[in-house]
């Protein structure tokens, strides 16, 4: 309720002292940012500061990915002085143990360090679909089918068929259940091979897959004699979110890739967690993908402390997350749709209900800067978020976003909307 009563009088404040500008000279940032679609998703680029001469007053809130983040001084020591040897001849003594931590933490027999989570889910659906012509069920806004450029079918030659993902990133079971094909040696269709699932997932704006679903497609893959991947990117997020170790949630898959590079702070890496003779395999792939590397301690060294040391603090994102998606709720007047109960991550998606204010629009807005928002505010704020699919905006919390940084994200939101609600009276 106080956020709510700030937000009022903050408009009430822009409004009167004169200090809102027009909202004009956009075509520079729209052009770095581009329109979202249905199919585009989200812009990858990077909007331009407001001008040189202005950028020793700008803070800089980077909310387009937990992608962003940059290893700290403990960190960068640690990979300093890691202890390394030929990793593909097995003789990094960092990267096996960063291996075995993971193995051991995610309840799995054996795991794998590889360069990329693109990599590790593509080694794992090649692992577990062994002919070309197998098929894999994945759901239709899954990383895996969107965001990995068919990578499936390009380089393993393995089919997809999709079912709906859910709003809250789970599937219909029986639609699961009419996806898989029966009567192999039939030569008319491909094989069912495997199911994946996504945990957290990305684009339905970190949502958490509950474990009764997992424990039910779990017993579905087992009637039919497939197995279960699950793309872990933020696997650990839902751990948090959930309050479970991570093996709680991953005792209902064969396998999972886990990233260290997002929310867990590390400059590079994944971890491919399964079987035994499943990393056996999978280090055949990772090979066969350019992806062996040698001294790779020096990465595995970040790896580990962020397995050991930064999933406790994954709390805070997601509390700078609701802190911000509450704020857009008490916003006065009332410009954004957010269903405060999906916000259960990092990952926060919402909608503009007022046509005039489009996400791209915002987004722009929220990154530049001006000089009467110098002067309303004191410092000028520049907020980076992309537009997404759906009339939506994504904005994700990681290790270098406080809860200060959150509340002057939270600042410059309610500047936007003063300008926006004044260029509409302006109009009139």
């Amino acid at each position: 309720m106080a956020l709510k009563t700030s937000s009022c009088r903050l408009l009430f404040k822009f409004i009167h002292q004169g200090v809102v500008a027009p909202l004009a000279a956009q075509n520079a940032l729209r052009s770095v940012l581009g329109c979202s679609s249905t199919r585009g998703y989200y812009n990858s680029g990077k909007p331009s500061y407001a001008g040189p001469g202005r950028a020793a007053h700008v803070r800089v809130v980077d909310l387009r990915s937990d992608t962003v983040t940059k290893p700290g001084p403990a960190m960068r020591q640690a990979m300093a002085e890691a202890e390394v040897g030929d990793d593909v001849m097995g003789e990094d003594p960092t990267v096996n143990e960063l291996q075995k931590i993971a193995a051991d933490m995610f309840g799995m027999e054996a795991a794998l360090f590889v360069p990329s989570g693109t990599m590790s889910n593509l080694i794992a659906v090649m692992v577990h679909c062994r002919e070309r012509g197998d098929e894999v069920i994945v759901g239709d806004l899954s990383h895996l089918h969107i965001y990995e450029q068919g990578g499936s079918a390009q380089l393993a030659g393995v089919h997809s068929t999709t079912v709906t993902t859910l709003p809250d990133g789970t599937f219909d079971l029986e639609q699961l259940e009419s996806k898989i094909r029966h009567g192999y040696p039939d030569p008319h269709y491909p094989r069912s091979r495997l199911v994946c699932v996504e945990n957290t997932h990305n684009i339905q704006g970190g949502r958490v897959l509950p474990l009764a679903f997992l424990q039910e497609v779990r017993a579905l893959a087992d009637r039919y004699g497939l197995s279960v991947h699950m793309d872990g990117a933020r696997v650990m997020n839902a751990a948090v979110a959930q309050g479970v170790p991570p093996s709680a949630i991953l005792q209902h898959t064969d396998t999972v890739s886990v990233c260290l590079s997002k929310g867990l702070g590390a400059p590079v890496g994944t971890v491919l967690a399964g079987p035994k003779d499943f990393i056996s395999r999978a280090v055949r792939c990772r090979k066969a993908l350019g992806g062996g590397m040698r001294q790779a301690g020096i990465l595995a060294a970040a790896g580990k402390l962020s397995l050991q040391n930064m999933i406790g603090r994954l709390e805070e994102d997601h509390s700078n997350a609701k802190m911000f998606a509450q704020a857009l709720l008490d916003c006065n007047p009332n410009l954004f749709a957010v269903d405060l109960a999906a916000v259960e991550t990092n990952i926060l998606r919402f909608r503009l209900q007022d046509l005039s204010l489009s996400p791209r629009e915002f987004c722009d807005h929220m990154a530049q800067v001006s000089e009467s928002e110098e002067a309303a505010l004191g410092q000028g704020i520049q907020v980076l978020m992309y537009p997404h699919f759906g009339n939506s905006v994504r904005a994700v919390w990681h290790l270098g976003i406080s809860p200060e940084d959150t509340q002057l994200a939270i600042q410059k939101m309610q500047f936007v909307v003063s300008q926006h609600v004044m260029e509409n009276i302006r109009a009139q």
